[in-house]
């Protein structure tokens, strides 16, 4: 072999070791993009994710092809994308649950959040609204959080289920207060919303697409919005700053990632692609009137940096609560 042969060759090689480059990242992608999501189809995610893939496919000129991989808090699937080839064709529809609660809640996780994976973009967000039962005689956190005190025994709570976004939220208020709050977990905001429709449970963190038709027909009152900004469905209904409790808030993310590794040239195309279609006007029309929230900016950096804030702020109230999953 020749010095120039051989010069091209190790050339050749260091260039397929760079991994693509941002004018290969344009042509990108060449075939079906795989995106696993964690939950069931017909969840509130299905439709979101059917949606922003069908245009991002409409974009790119390839299927996004979505496959439902439920069970197991999100690890199944989670796993699954972490074993994947860190290519951009195989992604992950991440949330805070897989990427800031999980690592505390199991002692032996098969995967790390922060290492396995890189942050593509934000997409949706859910905040949860502050509930109780028509008949409660509370009608602010104020007074909430005075007739927990009242009351010897405390008050009942309901969540979704152990670490999800309504079981911190009443920690933080526990842990905010001092007040005696007793966790009942659910399967699922759908039995927990036919409880506190009984006053079988006293308040309850949820979902505004759960709660909110029993909201507006009067057999459940909201007492606050636990975001920055009230919300579009109830705008009389104060957050949890204006009604005195600053830092109780939460905003339930769901988000793209992909395996760690992944090209930093094709990730920028992912993201810019992804946030393009979730921007569209009908289908951002779609997924607000679903009741969520879309992200309008949220660089992979940016996303990480939230993934990371939410693993520190969380994980903390996972332990003081003492919730375990294993």
């Amino acid at each position: 072999m020749t010095k120039f042969s051989k010069s091209f060759v190790f050339a050749a090689a260091a260039m397929c070791l760079a991994g693509p480059t941002p004018a290969q990242a344009q042509a990108f992608p060449t075939k079906a993009i795989t995106w696993i999501l964690p939950f069931p189809p017909g969840g509130v995610t299905d439709p979101v994710a059917r949606l922003v893939g069908a245009k991002v496919g409409e974009s790119v000129g390839q299927t996004v092809i979505i496959d439902n991989r439920p069970g197991g808090a999100s690890i199944i699937a989670a796993e699954l994308v972490k074993r994947a080839p860190a290519d951009g064709y195989t992604l992950f529809f991440g949330h805070a649950g897989s990427h800031a609660v999980n690592q505390f809640l199991y002692s032996k996780l098969p995967y790390d959040p922060l290492k396995d994976f890189v942050p593509v973009t934000n997409l949706i967000a859910t905040t949860h609204v502050l509930v109780v039962p028509a008949s409660s005689p509370a009608k602010s956190m104020t007074e909430l959080v005075a007739l927990a005190r009242s009351k010897p025994e405390g008050l009942n709570f309901g969540s979704q289920g152990v670490a999800a976004g309504g079981h911190l939220l009443a920690e933080l208020l526990k842990l905010r207060t001092g007040a005696t709050l007793h966790h009942v977990p659910y399967k699922g905001s759908g039995p927990l919303v036919q409880d506190l429709l009984a006053a079988r449970v006293d308040l309850a963190f949820d979902s505004p697409i759960s709660s909110g038709p029993h909201i507006k027909e009067g057999r459940l009152k909201a007492l606050a919005v636990a975001s920055n900004k009230r919300h579009r469905n109830f705008p009389d209904v104060p957050t949890v700053a204006e009604a005195g409790f600053a830092g109780l808030e939460l905003d339930f993310w769901f988000g793209l990632f992909a395996p760690a590794g992944t090209p930093q040239p094709v990730v920028r195309r992912l993201h810019q692609e992804f946030l393009k279609a979730i921007q569209n006007p009908d289908v951002a029309k779609k997924i607000l009137d679903m009741g969520l929230d879309i992200s309008t900016s949220s660089s992979p950096e940016e996303f990480g940096a939230l993934v990371a804030a939410d693993a520190a702020r969380l994980g903390k109230v996972v332990k003081d609560s003492g919730a375990r999953a294993d």
